[in-house]
C-alpha cells in the first residue's frame, strides 16, 4: 500500500486527532474549517463551518458523537460529529489554544492565550449531555504560568491537569482546587518552549517535544523524568505507538525559512526512536516543510503526520498516511540478532507495488541495510 496523500485544507494544518475506534481522523487548520476524514482511504467526509479564525486544536468524545474545537477567534465550539451542526459556543476574551475532553466526556479543559491585559489561563468547563442545558460558566479557572500554554491535558482519573508551554515548565494541577501540585525540575526539564504533549494509551505517562531539539518521557503522577530522546532539529510534534515501544518525533526549521532552504537541510523527516533504549531506529522522508503534528491510529498500524508543503510559492496543507507491517516488525525486533533493527516496506520510500516490494532491515545505529527479505 502506498502512502495516502490527503488534500483539502487551504492553509497550513495545526492539529490532528483520531477518534477512539480509529476509523475517523479530524484535522484542524488555519483556514477556519475543521475537517473529518475516513481514516482507511483518506476520503473527506465533511467540514465544520462556523469559526472565524485559525483552529488550533480539537478533541472528539469517546462515542464519536461530539467534537470540540478551540480557535483564534476567541471561541470554543461543540459540534455534532455526524451532522456538523454547532451545539454550543464558549466565548473567551482571548484566543483558545488547546482543548481536551476528560475521561467520561463530562468535562473539558481549555487553555487561552495571553491577550491585551489578559494572562494565559486554564479553564475547566462542564459538558452537559443535553446541549440545551449547556452553560458558559467555568468550573475552574487557573492562572499563573507565564507566556502561552501550548497544551493542557487531563491526568489519571481526571484528578489532575498537566500543562506545558512557552516557559518550558511542565506543571501538574489539582483539577478540583486549581492548586499547583508539581513542577518539572529545571535541570532535567526542557530548556526552550514546549511545543507538544501527548499521553500514552493508558494515561500512565506522557511525552513532550520542545524547540530545544529533544523529547522527554514523564511519569504522569510523579512528574519523574523517565527517558530523553535527542535529535538534531527543533521538535514540533511527538507521538507514541500504542502497539510497540516506539516514539515518533517530527519537526524541522522554522516555516519562514523553508522556501529558501534545501529540504534536506531543513531536516523534515519523521524520526522513530526505541522508547526504552532511546536510540533512533528509522525515519520517513518526503516532506518539503516542517512537520507540525503527528497522530498514531489507536490500532498502532498506521500514523498520520502533517506538514506544510510549498508548491508554486503557494502554501498548501498536506496530510500523509503511512501504513506499517507490524507483523514482520515485531518478529525481527524480538530476535536477538536484529534486536535493534526495524523493518519497513521499500514502497514507503519508492512508489512500488506494496505486494511485490521487498523488506529492508536497518541497523538502528547506522541506518545501513543488513538484510533483504522477500515479500
Amino acid at each position: 500500500m502506498r502512502p495516502i496523500l490527503m488534500k483539502g485544507h487551504e492553509r497550513p494544518l495545526t492539529f490532528l486527532k483520531y477518534n477512539r475506534d480509529g476509523d475517523l481522523l479530524f484535522s484542524c487548520a488555519k483556514d477556519h474549517t475543521p475537517t473529518v476524514w475516513f481514516a482507511d482511504n483518506g476520503e473527506r467526509l465533511g467540514t465544520y463551518r462556523g469559526h472565524n479564525g485559525a483552529v488550533w486544536s480539537c478533541d472528539v468524545s469517546r462515542d464519536s458523537m461530539r467534537l470540540i474545537t478551540g480557535s483564534a477567534d476567541q471561541t470554543v465550539k461543540l459540534w455534532n460529529v455526524q451532522t456538523g451542526a454547532q451545539l454550543y459556543t464558549f466565548n473567551f476574551g482571548s484566543p483558545a489554544r488547546s482543548v481536551d475532553f476528560s475521561v467520561g466526556d463530562k468535562l473539558a479543559v481549555i487553555t487561552t492565550d495571553p491577550f491585551m491585559e489578559l494572562t494565559s489561563a486554564i479553564h475547566v468547563k462542564r459538558i452537559a449531555r443535553d446541549p440545551t442545558e449547556q452553560t458558559e460558566e467555568s468550573e475552574l479557572v487557573i492562572k499563573g504560568p507565564q507566556g502561552r500554554i501550548n497544551r493542557a491535558v487531563w491526568g489519571p482519573l481526571n484528578r489532575t491537569i498537566v500543562s506545558a508551554g512557552e516557559d518550558a515548565v511542565i506543571r501538574i494541577w489539582d483539577s478540583e482546587t486549581g492548586k499547583l501540585l508539581r513542577e518539572a525540575d529545571k535541570e532535567s526539564g526542557h530548556k526552550k518552549t514546549i511545543t507538544s504533549l501527548t499521553k500514552s494509551a493508558d494515561g500512565s505517562h506522557f511525552l513532550t517535544g520542545s524547540l530545544d531539539k529533544s523529547a522527554k518521557l514523564w511519569d504522569a503522577r510523579t512528574l519523574t523524568l523517565i527517558k530523553t530522546y535527542v535529535t538534531e532539529r527543533p521538535v514540533n510534534a511527538v507521538a507514541m505507538s500504542p502497539l510497540l515501544d516506539h516514539v515518533v518525533l517530527g519537526g524541522g526549521q522554522d516555516a519562514s525559512a523553508v522556501t529558501t532552504t534545501d529540504h534536506r537541510a531543513g531536516k523534515f523527516e519523521a524520526k522513530f526512536f526505541d522508547k526504552i533504549l532511546q536510540e533512533e531506529i528509522g525515519g520517513v522522508k518526503g516532506h518539503f516543510g516542517p512537520i507540525n503534528a503527528l497522530a498514531f491510529n489507536p490500532d498502532g498500524k498506521s500514523h498520520f503526520y502533517k506538514s506544510l508543503s510549498f508548491e508554486l510559492v503557494v502554501s498548501r496543507a498536506v496530510v500523509r498516511m503511512v501504513m506499517f507491517d507490524y507483523t514482520i516488525l515485531t518478529r525481527i525486533t524480538s530476535t536477538s540478532k536484529y534486536k535493534y533493527g526495524a523493518a519497513y516496506r521499500y514502497s514507503l520510500f519508492q512508489q512500488d507495488d506494496w505486494t511485490t516490494s521487498p523488506y529492508r532491515v536497518f541497523k538502528a545505529r547506522k541506518g545501513e541495510v543488513i538484510k533483504y527479505l522477500s515479500a
